[in-house]
């Protein structure tokens, strides 16, 4: 998810009077053939402007994907390495209530304030563990954030539970601080 949109679902509530779940509640209770109805309909009845309206209709309807389809879809063929998944999203979920989970067709990306970590299982024996972490220097372990490119700093390949260590959730830990 990129930054401004994270800025503009953290701005909703005030600049629309209600936050994304809110209004993802109110569009389930109707029911829009097109997007552009839905779009019109928060327009018209809730005076929210065409940004805000477009953004509430278009990330409804990805979230009409449960999160389940989305990540079980990246783990077909490579159904050894969801242990592996399970582990660190309980890992994840335990820094606090603000963690957000946003499950994408590749990846599973994982916000605070901004992404500060990002699961992609990579092949079918390695999940890639991506880190927001400026200024950390690499190590054996710790990598620089190869395919991630931009999104990440670093990376840190994961082939087993085990390699869940107490070093790894510091690392964890760190981003998801860092990440306010």
């Amino acid at each position: 998810m990129d930054k401004a949109l994270q800025t503009m679902i953290a701005n909703m509530p005030e600049k629309t009077g209600k936050s994304l779940d809110e209004w993802v509640k109110i569009l389930k209770e109707k029911s829009f053939a097109k997007h552009s109805e839905a779009v019109k309909y928060l327009k018209s009845e809730h005076q929210v402007t065409h940004g805000f309206a477009n953004t509430i209709v278009s990330l409804a309807k990805d979230m009409d994907s449960p999160e389940v389809d989305l990540v079980s879809e990246q783990y077909k063929g490579k159904e050894t390495l969801y242990p592996i998944y399970q582990k660190l999203i309980d890992a994840i979920k335990s820094l606090g209530s603000d963690v957000i989970i946003t499950p994408k067709k590749a990846s599973v990306s994982i916000i605070r304030k901004r992404q500060f970590v990002l699961i992609k299982p990579a092949t079918k024996t390695r999940i890639d563990l991506g880190f927001k972490l400026k200024d950390k220097p690499i190590t054996g372990r710790l990598e620089n954030s190869g395919p991630f490119a931009s999104m990440c700093t670093h990376r840190v390949q994961l082939h087993d539970v085990n390699d869940i260590d107490d070093e790894l959730k510091a690392w964890i830990k760190e981003a998801y601080d860092k990440s306010t």
